[in-house]
């Protein structure tokens, strides 16, 4: 496997591919690799002829007070994992190289992006979509892998490369569990013991909420028994419990077959986000 440091030599890198006629498969990420990246790039692997990973922790992204500084990062251990699942090529760029200059031109995610982590994280989608199409522009690859995981992430990146297309497929790969059914996130390695002992509660509330649904119950009931487990089961802070159509993230209307029960958990150093995607009849 490669490592990338700069953008020529990703571009030397990406004609090479090109030359030898190799389909290339993208994997965008933060970095401190973990299962649910090492699935992706695994699934990449399966369905492209060559697959590059991208480590890099986007500064437009976070919020005054969020956890930039903070964020784990672990270059050596992202090599093994990135190469282990398959990967031809990591690219691990500096904030110089990717931010040279700024001219000011914003990128806004528009309604989709006033919903769900959006309403509390205010500019956090523009700096995803800003560093997305940046990497995309720079890798060329015929498919683009995300999680399941941030589901309003990606039905923001879904609706953006429609509506500008941006000619990249995108393959949504499910949310990779720990065996307690935690979404594996990077950020887990800052809950502390108890609160990694809780954490589980939040898939648990999200399947009550579906069970909920299945029975007939109204948005609001479920929302409020979804809070109320999280509430008694954790020692976070609820952001937010939303029941809501996918991918437009809009009230849920009869015509929507797809539907997202979605939640966010402030613990004392980390938001855990996660939902249930699933169709209304099955």
């Amino acid at each position: 496997m490669r490592t990338l440091t700069t953008i020529s030599e990703l571009k030397q890198w990406r004609e090479e591919q090109r030359a030898e006629g190799n389909t290339v498969g993208f994997v965008p990420t933060m970095g401190y690799l973990h299962e649910g990246h090492a699935e992706l790039i695994r699934q990449a692997a399966d369905s492209c002829g060559s697959v590059i990973v991208s480590v890099f922790v986007n500064p437009t992204q976070f919020g005054p007070g969020e956890d930039f500084e903070s964020y784990p990062r672990d270059l050596g251990s992202d090599r093994r994992v990135a190469e282990a699942a398959g990967a031809a090529a990591l690219f691990c760029p500096s904030v110089d190289e990717m931010y040279p200059a700024d001219s000011g031109i914003r990128i806004t995610p528009g309604p989709l992006a006033c919903r769900l982590c959006g309403a509390s994280r205010p500019g956090h989608f523009d700096g995803v979509l800003q560093v997305v199409l940046k990497l995309t522009n720079l890798v060329q690859p015929d498919t683009i892998f995300f999680g399941m995981k941030d589901a309003q992430q990606l039905a923001i990146i879904e609706s953006f490369f429609r509506d500008y297309l941006i000619p990249t497929a995108i393959c949504r790969v499910p949310t990779v569990r720990e065996s307690d059914g935690l979404a594996k996130s990077s950020r887990n390695v800052n809950l502390t013991p108890a609160e990694r002992d809780e954490a589980p509660a939040i898939q648990r509330a999200l399947q009550h909420g579906l069970s909920l649904y299945r029975q007939g119950k109204s948005r609001e009931v479920i929302e409020a028994e979804i809070a109320g487990l999280l509430t008694e089961l954790t020692s976070g802070t609820v952001d937010y419990v939303s029941l809501l159509s996918y991918p437009d993230l809009s009230e849920p209307r009869a015509e929507e077959p797809e539907l997202i029960l979605a939640c966010a958990v402030q613990f004392s150093k980390a938001r855990l986000i996660d939902n249930l995607i699933f169709q209304k009849e099955g």
